[in-house]
């Protein structure tokens, strides 16, 4: 039998079902929305400003999920609201079957104890108690919980620390302030883990670090879905940083999930003009046929498109047209039989118009 922070893996390893798409959904989150603030705005509800509108997600055991978008498209949001740390005004978060949203105080309390959903924050240094030591930190779920006792916390505490490839003897003692920026990551990284989670929300876990430690914590979450079981979602303004590690990528734009399928497929076929945008302006992703940012920009003679009529992505658009007051609603397609959806009245034919 073989154990990883005391989890039978045996029967994961050569099994042919263990493929992510023949697996039964883990998360499914249907019809998210939510809103913040008090304050008059010009979008759809007086008095607040939409974050995210009506999102559908799901996510399977041993997926990685990269959730891409620019600042303000809801990104931490939606993960915030996956873990409970704000509450959606409509929809439902099902995690292995229970619909989250649905359980009272308590019982999502009871939940959240259990450890088989955790969230790595963005900024390491800011999200460690700088005089706990590394030790203690990557402990301190179980310890909050009363789980085990503090000899078996410390134990299983080095053991999450050995996964991500720190050695606890030199590095138990010390405190965040003592670590370099990629150790730390490593820390919260170690952390997350040590609870034996079925979920892993990551938000930006690589924008502060130099390539190679990057590239160290990239390749760790990869294996580390593997060798746990995990499901992961990577949350990230860099396409670069997903592609050679997520399966699927979900493409989110002033709170509305304009795109979602297998990564390659939305990197080399985007169906969205803002994907084909965002793709079009990184060159570690862009092949020699890929659009320029030029092309999908609209004319700078353009009349102005309303803010808070139709598609979202409009007034950014350079296809827009009079369909487009009518808000698109995601459309699935099927490619080499996996899912792949778009919110566009345009889908491919965008590409055409091009001339």
């Amino acid at each position: 039998m073989t154990t990883v922070l005391g989890r039978d893996l045996t029967t994961r390893k050569g099994d042919p079902a263990a493929s992510p798409e023949d697996r039964a959904p883990l998360l499914e989150i249907s019809g998210l929305t939510v809103s913040y603030g008090r304050r008059a705005t010009s979008l759809r509800r007086a008095g607040t400003t939409r974050v995210l509108s009506g999102v559908d997600l799901t996510i399977r055991t041993g997926e990685i999920l990269g959730i891409i978008g620019e600042t303000g498209s809801g990104k931490t949001t939606l993960a915030r609201a996956t873990v409970g740390l704000v509450r959606p005004e409509a929809g439902s978060i099902a995690f292995e079957g229970t619909d989250l949203l649905r359980l009272t105080r308590r019982g999502l309390r009871d939940f959240r104890r259990t450890g088989r959903v955790q969230f790595m924050f963005q900024d390491p240094l800011r999200s460690q108690d700088p005089e706990l030591t590394v030790r203690q930190t990557v402990a301190e779920p179980l310890a909050a919980v009363g789980a085990l006792t503090r000899r078996e916390r410390a134990e299983r505490a080095d053991e999450a620390l050995a996964l991500v490839g720190l050695d606890a003897r030199a590095l138990g003692s010390r405190i965040p302030g003592q670590l370099s920026g990629g150790q730390r990551q490593r820390v919260s990284l170690a952390r997350a883990i040590v609870t034996r989670p079925r979920l892993l929300l990551s938000d930006e876990p690589v924008s502060a670090l130099d390539a190679s430690n990057r590239n160290l914590v990239l390749s760790l979450l990869d294996r580390l879905r593997r060798e746990l079981g995990l499901a992961v979602v990577v949350i990230s303004h860099d396409l670069s940083s997903l592609a050679g590690t997520a399966d699927r990528v979900a493409v989110l734009f002033r709170g509305r999930l304009v795109e979602q399928g297998p990564i390659g497929a939305v990197l080399e076929r985007p169906r969205h003009p803002y994907t084909a945008l965002l793709t079009a302006s990184a060159p570690s992703v862009r092949t020699e046929h890929r659009l320029s940012p030029a092309q999908l920009r609209p004319a700078p003679d353009r009349e102005p498109w309303p803010d808070d009529e139709g598609c979202v992505f409009a007034p950014r658009c350079r296809f827009a047209g009079p369909e487009c007051r009518d808000e698109p609603r995601p459309a699935a397609v099927t490619e080499a039989g996996r899912s792949h959806s778009v919110a566009c009245h345009h889908a491919d034919g965008w590409r055409a118009l091009l001339g």
